[in-house]
């Protein structure tokens, strides 16, 4: 007790330092808050359950009423292709969240403000009774002006109320998931309490220019005293704006730069400095660099606020058919995280505010994985998820949850144009995403322009739309899924999709060729399982097409690293393609889709998919180019003794030419090899180089496993496999390789 009496006196004494310093100070609200929810919109005459923030209802104890409601494991799947967001099958309630906080009677005489960075689904503020705002953002940061509800000295009850998602009004900038069943409310984010002078700064925003070799600093000021009431009364404020950027690690000043601005009084103004830069180190997902802006706001009273944002120095733009980072072409690979999907998990839990969970999902993971993008789909992410990405050397395609509706315009810009402001600092974020598979011509035609002129940094995605409908099309997201979905098995037939085939061009890869911008395909593989090894909601039709109604676990988990390995070479082997992102990383189990893990989520316990996708996302790899045989059911036995002609895909995503080896062998089911060979091969730089070989076929009838290995000089080998079948056999067995993955770390 004695310990906790001298650490109060410290922070008091801190606190009395900070305030007559000026600047800014910050009481974090984390932590256990009082939790209860009313079917009305009063509160609760008592708080019966306690609730984690950042968190979401599912994470109150005792567990609210409707908790099983929102999470069920399911026996069995049922096939179904989407949800109705309306058809719910629980009692929509308002959340309300209390907390009482002693304020310190030395921040008397300084402006206090709220922030929820973010809260979902509509959010109202109460502070000791008074009704201090409501919002209906989702994804951007809820702030609010508290000073004139505040007791200094005292203990203040703040209360928040948060709504459900069908109250979610229509002008609101909240899309719809088709393939969400449950929208968990709860304030998902860090919530701040934040005291500075009379005038702070709202927002503010630092855009690197590598190429420029300088920085352009945006502030939003925001001016809290009273606006003109008497004639002559001063309706303008002139303060200074001075920036100092500083590296991240040695606190080393490497630039700063001061400017003069003029405030409107009770309102915002925006004030902007470019600062150049002469010497740097550039950010990049190999090199992590980090700078720190600091911007201290003064007044002729001294300092009135001073916040810090970390950044990089980095370009990301598009020249043609391609992204470039800081001037070099760079070809995307990696995968998709649809986090409001997995909120609805039975296994989520905590895990998402999990920092260790989430670093090794984000970044233990896909270094390995030789990923350096994600696309955060149908939703984005809490803000440490960001910070984590910045300092470790990851990308995101970052994409807001519309897909079905968004909204008003005018509630769209505000929010879309929030979202900038708040998110922007993060060289991580690579890509802001505005629409996922759909079109608004109001997004596209004029939003997007304008956010363009705020935030030139970046590339934007409009969903479906193309050069045909929008002037400014940097991007398009082709989404080539293949397989026997969505159409009848006598019509798939009549045109098979040739698994393993890499010169296989569907209408939608002649698209991509023909297309004039960057094309990522962000999405492919229609073969999701659950993390149980069963299909998934969509994918029914297509395990029981391949292997039978009764297909194993094992089986089905076999199938699909097949499948999504070849898929992922097919994809990877098109010189037109600027990018990969395999779809789902991370998803609801039970759900639609499904992820590459088995078992607890909170284990993250690799599936063979995962194992395999090391060397189909290798930077340099040779691919087989030939169609599978063993789940393919049109392709006739190759003739034993006969010689196989193929080639390999040489494929190079490195700025330099790559050397090496490769070792093309034939397994057969008893693990031997035959008709072993190798070769040294040099792989072009972005491009593809078709490799032709010639191997002979055993005389014994079977299953055999084609393997190509290719051993870049001083690199781990990298595996492409191909199934075949030799001569006529009534039971073709086939040899289980090992990718020889380890996912210790």
């Amino acid at each position: 007790m004695k310990s906790f009496f001298i650490f109060l006196l410290l922070c008091f004494s801190f606190l009395a330092h900070a305030a007559n310093e000026g600047g800014r100070f910050v009481i974090n609200l984390n932590g256990t808050w009082q939790f209860d929810q009313t079917v009305n919109a009063f509160p609760p005459e008592k708080f019966t359950r306690t609730i984690p923030v950042p968190g979401l209802v599912h994470l109150a104890e005792p567990k609210i009423e409707d908790y099983d409601k929102f999470f069920r494991r399911a026996d069995q799947v049922v096939a179904k292709e989407q949800h109705n967001l309306y058809k719910i099958d629980y009692t929509p309630q308002y959340s309300w969240y209390r907390k009482s906080i002693q304020i310190p009677k030395e921040m008397e005489g300084r402006e206090c403000a709220i922030t929820i960075k973010k809260s979902q689904y509509v959010t109202q503020v109460y502070v000791n009774g008074m009704d201090m705002g409501t919002s209906m953002s989702c994804y951007t940061p809820v702030e609010f002006q508290i000073t004139n509800a505040l007791k200094f000295g005292a203990e203040n009850e703040i209360l928040i109320r948060v709504g459900d998602r069908t109250w979610l009004p229509s002008e609101a900038a909240g899309g719809t998931d088709k393939e969400k069943e449950h929208y968990l409310p709860g304030i998902w984010d860090d919530v701040l309490l934040s005291f500075t002078g009379k005038v702070r700064i709202n927002r503010l925003l630092v855009l690197p220019s590598v190429a420029g070799k300088k920085l352009t600093v945006k502030a939003l000021i925001r001016n809290l005293i009273p606006a003109q009431i008497f004639y002559g009364d001063a309706m303008n404020d002139s303060v200074t704006l001075d920036i100092s950027i500083t590296e991240k690690l040695s606190g080393k000043v490497v630039a700063s730069k001061s400017g003069r601005f003029s405030t409107k009084r009770d309102n915002i103004s925006e004030a902007i400095l470019e600062i150049p830069m002469k010497e740097f180190t550039n950010w990049s997902p190999d090199q992590p660099f980090l700078y720190v802006a600091k911007a201290t706001l003064k007044t002729n009273k001294g300092i009135s606020d001073e916040i810090g944002k970390q950044f990089g120095m980095r370009d990301f733009t598009r020249k043609g058919k391609f992204f470039y980072l800081n001037g070099e072409k760079i070809i995307l690979r990696g995968t998709n995280v649809t986090l409001q999907r997995f909120f609805e998990d039975p296994d989520c839990g905590n895990l998402v505010w999990d920092k260790e969970w989430v670093k090794k999902l984000l970044v233990d993971y896909p270094k390995k994985l030789n990923w350096n993008m994600m696309r955060i789909c149908v939703g984005i992410a809490p803000d440490f998820w960001y910070d984590l990405a910045d300092e470790y050397g990851l990308m995101f395609q970052n994409e807001w949850l519309y897909w079905q509706n968004h909204g008003w315009n005018d509630q769209i810009r505000k929010e879309y144009t929030d979202w900038v402001w708040a998110d922007g600092n993060h060289p991580s974020i690579a890509i802001w995403d505005a629409i996922n598979e759909n079109k608004d011509d109001y997004i596209g035609n004029t939003l997007i322009p304008e956010l363009k002129k705020l935030d030139p940094t970046r590339v934007w995605d409009a969903g479906y739309m193309s050069g045909e409908n929008m002037a400014l099309d940097e991007m398009d997201e082709p989404h080539p899924y293949q397989g026997p979905w969505g159409q009848k098995i006598s019509e798939f037939e009549k045109k098979p999709y040739p698994l393993g085939n890499l010169d296989f061009k569907p209408d939608r890869i002649k698209e991509i060729q023909e297309a004039s911008s960057a094309q990522l395909v962000n999405e492919y593989g229609w073969i999701w399982l659950w993390r149980n090894g069963t299909p998934s909601k969509l994918t029914v039709d297509v395990y029981n097409y391949y292997l039978g109604k009764n297909s194993t676990p094992e089986q089905n988990w076999e199938l699909q690293a097949y499948w999504m390995q070849l898929e992922t070479e097919w994809l990877r082997s098109e010189p037109s393609v600027a990018g990969v992102l395999a779809f789902c990383y991370l998803a609801n189990n039970y759900g639609y889709t499904g992820d590459w893990f088995t078992g607890n989520i909170k284990d993250l316990k690799p599936t063979q998919t995962l194992d395999w996708f090391q060397h189909a996302f290798a930077p340099a790899a040779t691919f087989i180019n030939l169609t599978d045989e063993r789940y393919t059911k049109y392709i006739k036995p190759h003739l034993p003794g006969s010689n196989l002609l193929f080639n390999l895909a040489g494929i190079n995503n490195q700025t330099a030419t790559v050397k090496g080896n490769v070792k093309v062998k034939l397994i057969g089911q008893n693990g031997k090899s035959s008709s072993e060979q190798n070769f040294p091969v040099s792989l072009n730089s972005f491009l593809r180089t078709d490799i032709p070989v010639s191997i002979h076929l055993p005389t014994e009838a079977g299953g055999y496993v084609l393997v190509a290995e290719f051993t870049p000089e001083n690199g781990n080998p990298v595996i492409s496999r191909r199934f075949l079948k030799v001569g006529q056999s009534e039971n073709y067995r086939y040899y289980q390789l090992n990718p020889k993955y380890s996912w210790s770390f």
